[in-house]
């Protein structure tokens, strides 16, 4: 049986932290683009409109009721206001048609963005605004903070970054220097209005790039942009895309409070490896069962997912593996927070065994 929850999300993170009892565990469903779907508008209809994102992001959250509000919508925001071209679909969310910069020769032209003046970033804060104004009281509101390697990634392009690595390493310092500035502006607008920073950096995969690339161009500006949101007394989560296993430490040296972990790992290795230093938030599989699957898929994969990490010392947030499809199910989604809301609080063996 469902139980209505009987805290709000702040009162249960704040509760959570401490060790006290909590209704249930916190529950992250990981809606992007896919909020347009729940309000009835075009994903392209987000561009310079900070109103409809706020209001498809807050009709998300009515509907389901997860515990983070975060308003994102594509990867290249940051790039895009340091002058990367950005492709808008009708209905589909925004690609990287063109870098920012055709030659390395170029890079002294670039600037740091200024989030309340350029690309898409003013729209972002006025979302973020409306959404603290309308439910900062009792969730958590958080913006993406797309990191520096991968931003990076999308002022050179991709293959040209990762071939800079190996022919051009101060070439890829000075690009990673400018998105930190960048970065480090929207995180500073983000937390001035009093909402929290969450960091992104899917081209730091382990599928992408070696630990050993990762602890030399990436690590550095995770730190730096980590340290900046601790000051603010904010705590940090951060995702990363893929295979992460073998950086898992570097990412809690980074100064990751909470690690995203996506599908591909296995949250219990994850618990043995780095649960006594950092949360875990995971992992349910977005396109193979949150899209593709049936309510039951989603169901017993988050009870396989609760059953291997709701004992994680540093504590745990039940979470999509990365964020959802645009065309996620509402049935799945919900399926997932129903299935957190039945397993309550404590979680045990017992009940874990009785739901499944």
């Amino acid at each position: 049986m469902t139980m209505p929850d009987q805290m709000t999300a702040l009162e249960r993170f704040t509760a959570y932290g401490k060790g006290e009892s909590i209704d249930r565990l916190p529950c992250v469903p990981i809606v992007g683009n896919g909020a347009a779907r729940v309000l009835g508008c075009r994903i392209s209809e987000f561009r310079g409109n900070g109103k409809l994102i706020a209001e498809a992001h807050l009709a998300a959250y009515q509907r389901f009721r997860y515990d983070t509000v975060r308003i994102f919508t594509d990867l290249y925001v940051l790039a895009e206001a340091m002058g990367a071209t950005v492709r808008y679909p009708a209905d589909e969310t925004a690609h990287l048609e063109l870098p920012a910069l055709a030659d390395m020769k170029e890079i002294d032209r670039l600037r740091p963005a200024d989030p309340r003046r350029d690309g898409n970033l003013p729209s972002l804060l006025e979302a973020l605004e409306i959404a603290r104004d309308r439910v900062g009281s009792e969730v958590p509101v958080t913006g993406a903070i797309i990191c520096p390697f991968t931003t990076a990634s999308f002022l050179i392009g991709a293959d040209n970054l990762i071939r800079m690595t190996y022919r051009n390493p101060e070439g890829v310092h000075r690009l990673c220097e400018v998105a930190l500035a960048s970065a480090l502006n929207y995180a500073e607008a983000v937390m001035d209005m009093g909402c929290s920073a969450g960091l992104t950096e899917p081209v730091s995969s382990s599928t992408i790039i070696s630990p050993a690339q990762f602890k030399e161009f990436s690590y550095p500006y995770l730190k730096r942009l980590s340290d900046f949101i601790h000051s603010r007394n904010k705590p940090v989560t951060l995702h990363i895309c893929g295979k992460t296993e073998r950086i898992w430490g570097l990412m809690a040296d980074a100064g990751a409070d909470c690690i995203s972990i996506d599908e591909v790992q296995d949250l219990e290795v994850a618990k043995r490896s780095v649960g006594d230093r950092v949360r875990l938030m995971g992992n349910v599989s977005p396109a193979g069962t949150i899209l593709q699957g049936t309510p039951a898929d989603v169901r017993r994969e988050t009870l396989s997912c609760i059953r291997k990490a709701h004992d994680n010392p540093k504590g745990f947030i039940v979470a999509s593996g990365c964020s959802l499809p645009t065309e996620a199910p509402f049935a799945n989604i919900q399926a997932m927070i129903d299935a957190v809301r039945e397993v309550g609080w404590p979680v045990t063996e017992e009940k874990l065994t009785a739901l499944a």
